[in-house]
């Protein structure tokens, strides 16, 4: 890794305020050197692709879609490597005869990987339509979708009514199940043409660091942020510190590289064809 230098202005961070992005974060508001840019999962990819951001907390799916104008830092991910929890399918019919899926518009990474699963796993193709979770009023059985997949804090937070959904599919799980290799939702990333910058290599350094330091305090992490999120502390310890992967290590690029390939190829094609690029930095 490069040493660390200084930028003179500080390095614009992209990212989202969830529970399971904290132990990533934490702290970085406090750096003159960062300044953080909060938006929705589905804006950073754009954010970074505009200029308005140096790097980003990016979904796998978007660094895909962005054919080589994004490249991936080795900073830090938000990945798996077993049950994610947080990433669960909730139908009212089997599985293998699911054909819509009514998909939370705030991942695009979750969405991609739960098509490929039900693909792999029980032969259907799928549609899917956009679902707005966080608005959606959680009173009743007759608001909710045959078949719907919910991500985030949402999972804990606004739970289905009890008996709706019989058959339910924790992502991570599957797809632990099906490759054996961890899984990556969302990494930082970069342009392409700035990878190798001074400013990139100052934001990488600074990121690495304050994952590392947050990893040493998962308890602390949990005390002062889990009751803002609506998690009862049990279930956030056991989230960030067992269940959750942060570090973005080569196991994880194996595992983030099987995903690219088979979204990508097979029927239908999922993703684009993508290339294995990371910043060196």
């Amino acid at each position: 890794m490069r040493a660390l230098i200084w930028c003179m202005d500080p390095v614009r961070i992209a990212c989202v305020r969830y529970l399971n992005t904290i132990p990533l974060i934490a702290g970085l508001d406090r750096l003159e050197q960062a300044q953080l840019v909060m938006a929705a999962p589905a804006h950073i990819a754009r954010l970074i692709e505009g200029g308005e951001a140096d790097v980003g907390l990016v979904s796998v799916a978007d660094l895909a879609r962005s054919e080589g104008g994004l490249t991936a830092v080795p900073a830090g991910m938000i990945g798996c490597d077993g049950p994610t929890f947080t990433v669960r399918l909730y139908s009212s019919v089997p599985f293998g005869s699911v054909r819509e899926i009514h998909v939370d518009e705030e991942s695009h990474t979750s969405g991609v990987l739960c098509r490929l699963l039900l693909r792999e796993l029980h032969g259907v193709r799928v549609e899917t339509v956009p679902f707005a979770a966080r608005e959606h009023a959680t009173d009743g059985e007759g608001d909710w979708p045959d078949t719907v997949l919910l991500i985030g804090d949402k999972v804990v937070t606004s739970t289905p009514p009890e008996g709706r959904y019989p058959h339910q599919m924790d992502l991570g799980d599957a797809w632990h199940g099906l490759t054996g290799l961890p899984f990556v939702y969302a990494v930082w990333a970069c342009r392409t043409e700035d990878a190798e910058s001074q400013r990139v290599g100052t934001a990488s350094a600074v990121l690495e660091r304050q994952r590392a330091h947050n990893q040493t305090r998962i308890d602390w992490v949990v005390t002062e942020h889990a009751a803002s999120f609506g998690w009862p502390m049990d279930a956030a310890r056991r989230y960030l510190g067992e269940l959750l992967r942060y570090d973005f290590d080569a196991r994880a690029r194996e595992g983030m590289t099987r995903f690219l390939s088979m979204a990508s190829s097979g029927e239908p094609a999922l993703l684009p064809a993508w290339r294995e690029v990371y910043a060196e930095v």
